[in-house]
């Protein structure tokens, strides 16, 4: 690793830890200045702008999010295995992160819902693309038989994604002790009533 290239992962590392207490807009060339003992210029000669940074930051943090979820997740079979492992790394990792501070690609996700920019282009080209993944997982889990025909693939996710954000206000916002639980059990009942079949009416016996 270059010099620079060096300097510019200690700046990102830093501007994570910011990001994670105060969200993407707690970062600012002023701050990490200060605590890396840089000039704003020769920050600003590594992003171009502060959104430039912020972007930066929020690429970090997807590519952490496919090395502990995504590419995990997809080592698992094919089918209700694939998309449960998926969906409870992803539960954990909004767990863990949270308790170092925050998730932030759900921060920013409501940080940046109705503020046009790269930064947001970027969350909603993330999200898509995870959200289509569950689905296609789940589209398998239903030709394989795991889950009962007439399911809506993305409808299902949706419902998981539900519980993801529930999760988020109920731990972050409200403190709820029970929140994880909570989740945990949310995520268990979807996977059961996805695989329930119907009980068909047993026939009566002839007189």
């Amino acid at each position: 690793m270059t010099k620079g290239a060096a300097t510019r992962d200690r700046i990102i590392q830093r501007a994570e830890r910011i990001a994670g207490l105060e969200g993407l807009d707690g970062i600012t060339f002023g701050v990490l200045a200060a605590e890396l003992a840089m000039s704003k210029s020769g920050l600003f000669a590594h992003f171009g702008s502060r959104e430039g940074l912020q972007l930066a930051v929020l690429l970090r943090a997807v590519d952490r999010f496919h090395a502990d979820v995504l590419y995990p997740g997809l080592r698992a079979r094919s089918g209700e295995p694939r998309l449960r492992s998926l969906v409870h790394r992803w539960l954990a990792w909004e767990r863990t992160r949270e308790a170092r501070g925050g998730d932030l690609l759900s921060a920013a996700a409501f940080e940046f819902d109705d503020r046009p920019g790269i930064v947001r282009d970027c969350l909603v080209t993330s999200q898509r693309r995870w959200l289509a993944t569950l689905a296609v997982a789940c589209t398998i889990a239903i030709e394989a038989g795991h889950f009962r025909a007439g399911i809506d693939a993305e409808a299902w996710v949706r419902e998981a994604h539900g519980v993801i954000l529930a999760h988020r206000v109920a731990q972050r916002l409200l403190g709820d002790a029970q929140a994880d639980r909570r989740a945990a059990a949310a995520m268990d009942e979807l996977f059961a009533r996805s695989r329930e079949v119907a009980h068909k009416p047993r026939r009566r016996r002839a007189a």
